[in-house]
């Protein structure tokens, strides 16, 4: 006889089940933690807290672009070179006329980049020679105007650093044009590190923008074709009007001589000189050394020196003791214009 079951014996059976198989859960997961602990070594310490980020920084969102491609300030431009030899600005034959009166305001107008006292270097290129243009002079202020006038444009165009000196005789003793040369060669020393010099007439101007107001491998006479002369070499020694010597040139000879007072000679002597000091003289060719006189008559306190020949006649024996190293003069004044540097001096007698 088959035995009958009680009332919710299905539900009692069901519910242990479910009770053993949570213990066994519970078992199992209690085991995996215990087991978990022991594999780490005791006393670990947990790893620090990380610290909260600024409120006001943001994480970027992506990678900043490498250097390559960030904006690059524009390089630096290149040092200027030397200038071109010769100068591309140069026009050749030049029309030179006197017949016009010279505006000093006006020449400095139309030459802007001629700095205070006749300076002017290139701005777009480095020149080749610092050059001190050195002026005799005294009482010749109409002709001074007419060389302002054509000659700062001509120097720019031949690209040179150089500056105009003009070196007035004070007082009313006979005029010494040599020495007047000297002290303009020491005085411009003075003021910028110059290596050629060109000794310049007031009244001598080029026709020819190709005859470089600069130095040579040998002293350089510029003035060879005067009108003057029938557009001619006077003679071959003549070294007179306008020359071009270097510093250490000058310095060979002992510069010029001191002691010729009153008109002539001082050209044979220094030609002299540079022959004694076994150098030979540089010319342009005719053409190019053209040059225009300013007619004027004889100064008053320069006449011809008497004792010129005499004195041209013994230049071996006195060039040694009658130049740059017995050069004394006092100097007066020193005025900046917009064109040129004067400089006043005192420059003694000839008995003195």
């Amino acid at each position: 006889m088959k035995e009958l079951s009680l009332p919710g014996t299905s539900l009692q059976r069901a519910c242990r089940l479910l009770v053993a198989f949570c213990a066994l859960h519970l078992s199992a997961t209690l085991l995996y933690y215990l087991a978990g602990s022991a594999l780490g070594p005791p006393g670990s310490p947990e790893p620090p807290p990380r610290r909260p980020l600024p409120a006001n920084l943001s994480l970027p969102l992506s990678r900043p672009s490498p250097p390559a491609a960030r904006a690059r300030s524009p390089p630096p431009e290149p040092a200027p070179g030397p200038c071109p030899e010769p100068s591309p600005l140069l026009v050749g034959p030049l029309r030179v006329e006197f017949s016009q009166p010279v505006n000093l305001e006006e020449v400095a107008r139309i030459n802007p980049q001629v700095r205070a006292g006749g300076r002017f270097a290139p701005k777009d290129c480095v020149a080749l020679q610092k050059v001190a243009i050195i002026i005799p002079f005294r009482n010749r202020e109409e002709h001074l105007k007419y060389w302002l006038h054509y000659l700062h444009p001509i120097l720019q165009r031949q690209q040179l650093d150089y500056g105009v000196y003009v070196i007035n005789q004070d007082g009313e003793e006979e005029f010494n044009r040599a020495k007047l040369l000297n002290i303009g060669f020491a005085e411009a020393l003075k003021e910028y590190d110059y290596d050629c010099f060109v000794f310049s007439d007031v009244d001598l101007i080029p026709m020819d923008d190709r005859n470089i107001y600069k130095c040579y491998s040998q002293p350089r006479h510029l003035s060879v074709s005067m009108d003057k002369f029938g557009f001619r070499l006077p003679y071959n020694q003549y070294f007179g009007g306008v020359s071009a010597l270097s510093k250490e040139q000058f310095t060979k000879i002992n510069g010029f001589p001191n002691n010729y007072w009153g008109w002539g000679g001082e050209d044979d002597d220094i030609y002299n000189r540079l022959v004694f000091k076994g150098m030979g003289i540089s010319r342009p060719d005719a053409v190019i050394g053209k040059c225009r006189m300013i007619r004027h008559s004889r100064d008053r306190k320069n006449e011809p020196n008497p004792e010129r020949f005499d004195r041209i006649a013994h230049t071996r024996e006195t060039m040694n003791s009658d130049g740059l190293n017995t050069l004394s003069y006092k100097v007066l004044r020193t005025d900046k214009y917009p064109l040129y540097t004067k400089i006043t001096v005192d420059i003694g007698s000839p008995n003195s």
